[in-house]
Parts: structure tokens; C-alpha cells; sequence
């Protein structure tokens, strides 16, 4: 199957189905275009993502099945509940927006090099300045410590990437994202691709095609007036 090849000087073109996503590998769809904030929203309203190494063409990717999590089915582990009834933790939102993506490109254990490229950084910045991107960031004695960041539209978070530089940072960050989702009434947290680390949050893995139903009816519905205005804790 050949892959669409898109114009980097029209970010409106329409992406292909869901259905022409690659088999192998898992859910490649697209190639080149721009990363602009219109081709993105279009992305993600799709149910597509980009994601492409330092010196690649844009590669852009949809895989079957899916890793989401259900804001009211979070699983926090009873060495997590301890961790964060200890108090250790400050956390914030949309406080330290480069920051965080900054932290979450430095390469990671046994790994060399980052898919988050200043073009990335650059592209997120600009949904950020928008009011779509937004960061969470986890605090110890005044330190950033561990983070994520990610897509809002309507009632569904795209998850993007996460880092910590301490014990349970990240995840802690994670379940205050969801229990601040959970108090605005969003619906659906994406997690893209399946890893241990998000499971153990209660993740789970569903069809693409029952992915792209739930963006068609949540990605609609507004959030409520009061979600991201900044805020600290």
C-alpha cells in the first residue's frame, strides 16, 4: 500500500481513512506536510499523531489497537496512593509549558538521540500560546521534577510524552491530570501506544475504530468555562 505523501503548503488536505494505516509498522499513515497549528488540530480530530525521528520526513501514525484511559477508571497503585499522601509533591499547570517539553526531549536511558525536535517543541509552543496544549508539572522543594504535556479539544486529552528525574514524579503528575480532567467531565484520556507505565494508571487498549467514535462525539462537546485557567496546588 502506498502512503500518502502530504503538501507541506496545505495544511487543510485532508488526511487518508484510518483504514489505510500501515499494518507494519503499526498505524504509519502519512508522510511529510508542515506542522502547522491547523494540520495538527486536523490530526488529532482524526485520531492521528505525529511522530518522526531528527533528520526523517514528518511521519504521521493512527495504530490499531489503541491505549486510552477513562478518566474514571484510573488505577493508582497502593505504593502511589503512599507516596502521594506524603505530601511531597507541589503540582501546577501550564506554569512551566517549555520546561516540561524540554525535559521530555532529553533522550532517554540507553537511548541516544529524541523524537520531541525543536520543530516539534516549536509547533506545541504555538498550540500552547492558543490555549490547546497544555503541560502539568510535578514540584519538589521548588523543583520541577517530573511533568507531562498534551492536546485538550472538547472533552478528550492527547497525551504526548511524560518525564521525571524523581521516584514516581511522572506518574504523580498523571493522576492529578486525570482527577483534574475527571472534575471538568472529560471524557477520554489518549495514550497513544501501549507501555507498562500507563497500564499500571489504567490503561487499556481499544479498537481504532471505537477510538475514532469517541473523538467524533467527545472532541465536539465544550469543556467547561473554568478548565485550564491556571492554577496552583
Amino acid at each position: 500500500m502506498q502512503l500518502t505523501v502530504l503538501d507541506p503548503f496545505n495544511p487543510e488536505q485532508p488526511f487518508p481513512p484510518l483504514q489505510a494505516a500501515l499494518i507494519e509498522p503499526n498505524g504509519l499513515i502519512a508522510v511529510g506536510g508542515c506542522l502547522s497549528t491547523q494540520r495538527l488540530l486536523n490530526a488529532y480530530k482524526d485520531g492521528i499523531f505525529p511522530w518522526y525521528n531528527a533528520g526523517e520526513p514528518i511521519l504521521w501514525w493512527s495504530p490499531d489497537p489503541r491505549l486510552v484511559v477513562f478518566p474514571d477508571q484510573l488505577q493508582v497503585s497502593r505504593s502511589l496512593r503512599k507516596t502521594l499522601r506524603k505530601g511531597l509533591f507541589n503540582f501546577t499547570f501550564d506554569q512551566a509549558f517549555d520546561q516540561v517539553v524540554f525535559a521530555c526531549a532529553q533522550p532517554r536511558e540507553k537511548e541516544s538521540g529524541t523524537w520531541i525536535t525543536s520543530d516539534i517543541h516549536q509547533a506545541y509552543r504555538a498550540l500552547h500560546q492558543l490555549g490547546v496544549a497544555h503541560s502539568v508539572e510535578t514540584w519538589l522543594n521548588g523543583e520541577l521534577v517530573g511533568g507531562l504535556y498534551g492536546v485538550a479539544l472538547g472533552q478528550v486529552f492527547f497525551g504526548e510524552s511524560m518525564f521525571h528525574t524523581y521516584t514516581d514524579a511522572s506518574k504523580a503528575a498523571f493522576v492529578y491530570l486525570v482527577e483534574l480532567l475527571a472534575s471538568w467531565n472529560y471524557q477520554l484520556i489518549d495514550c497513544q501506544v501501549h507501555t507498562s507505565h500507563l497500564e499500571s494508571l489504567g490503561g487499556q487498549e481499544i479498537a481504532r475504530d471505537y477510538f475514532r467514535k469517541l473523538l467524533d462525539q467527545y472532541c465536539v462537546l465544550p469543556s467547561q468555562p473554568v478548565a485550564w485557567q491556571k492554577s496552583t496546588n
